[in-house]
């Protein structure tokens, strides 16, 4: 959330008299001056507060513990759920000026600034603090990491990720995190690896596993990254998804017959008709479904009838396209 300002135009009332006797003009009283952004903001913040029954409640406790950063906290929160990020960053401010050796202040600090756009600032925050006050918990850096990814810094982020992963080498998350820094520097081993190692520790990892698709097809192993995408969702999204990523890359042949195949599993797939579509605009050919079905493997036939079997019929819905991702430690 950027903050933007706002200009207001000033208004001028212009009286012209014929005559230096003529009837006197009437004095109007000067138009108040409009409130900025924040003000209104803060003038609703308080007649919410006055009417919200835990803000009320929440602020009369900070106002009897003023040296309780918890109950801060918790006023933070409070106003970000009701609308008011600008407050609950202000209040952040005050919190981490109020208590600089507290660690959840100055995080919850970064991740307002985060939530801003202000993830320059974020970064500082959590530089500084990390270098007054070292953790032992590995959610600041991976923080770090999230946000100098966010901002392209993909080098610098490196090594606040892997700085997490040894405080916690057992957290699935942080190796995807370390994983996908790694892939978008185009470091393919080494981020397969850590998505291998996030799947070992979570073998339902999505993101991780999504992922580990995405370095497989840009080696070429297109047969292995489907494969992955099938375990996770059905074979429809996992032939659309090596299509966006072929379309991304330009080899629209290639992503037109992972389409096709696609389309022959689920007519209706919305994600894979989008693409067909996109496809179509790119390469300037028609966007024609065939309407021959894509030849059944013996794998496919055992999993539909496990399915049917125990599940029933699913009904199609629209997958989103694999994108690379990271987890945050929430």
């Amino acid at each position: 959330m950027k903050l933007r300002h706002l200009s207001f135009a000033l208004l001028a009332l212009l009286v012209a008299s014929c005559a230096s006797h003529s009837r006197s003009v009437s004095s109007r009283p000067a138009a108040a001056p409009q409130p900025t952004m924040v003000e209104r903001q803060i003038r609703n913040a308080v007649d919410a507060g006055d009417g919200d029954y835990q803000i009320r409640v929440l602020r009369s406790r900070v106002a009897a513990e003023p040296d309780n950063v918890n109950v801060r906290l918790e006023l933070v929160k409070a106003y970000r759920e009701r609308g008011y990020p600008e407050l609950a960053l202000e209040h952040c401010r005050l919190s981490a000026a109020r208590f600089p050796d507290s660690g959840p202040a100055h995080l919850e600090l970064a991740r307002s600034l985060r939530a801003a756009g202000m993830r320059k600032q974020a970064a500082e925050e959590l530089e500084a603090f990390l270098k007054r006050a070292p953790q032992s918990t590995p959610e600041y850096l991976s923080w770090l990491g999230i946000v100098r990814d966010e901002m392209g810094m993909w080098a610098a982020g490196e090594p606040a990720h892997r700085a997490a992963v040894e405080l916690a080498p057992k957290s699935e998350y942080l190796h995807n995190n370390l994983g996908y820094n790694l892939l978008m520097q185009g470091k393919n081993d080494a981020a397969a690896a850590e998505f291998r190692e996030a799947l070992r520790l979570n073998p339902r990892s999505e993101a991780a596993r999504n992922n580990l698709g995405l370095v497989l097809a840009s080696t070429d192993a297109q047969e292995q990254a489907v494969l992955y995408w099938q375990s996770a969702t059905d074979p429809a999204t996992a032939h659309n998804n090596l299509a966006a990523y072929l379309i991304e890359k330009h080899r629209y042949v290639e992503a037109r017959k992972e389409l096709d195949i696609a389309l022959g599993y689920n007519r209706r797939h919305a994600a894979a008709l989008k693409n067909l579509e996109l496809v179509s605009r790119l390469d300037g050919k028609p966007a024609v479904v065939s309407a021959q079905p894509p030849p059944e493997t013996p794998w496919v036939r055992m999993k539909s009838s496990v399915r049917k079997l125990f599940v029933g019929p699913l009904p199609s819905q629209p997958a989103p396209t694999a994108k690379p991702s990271a987890v945050s430690a929430e």
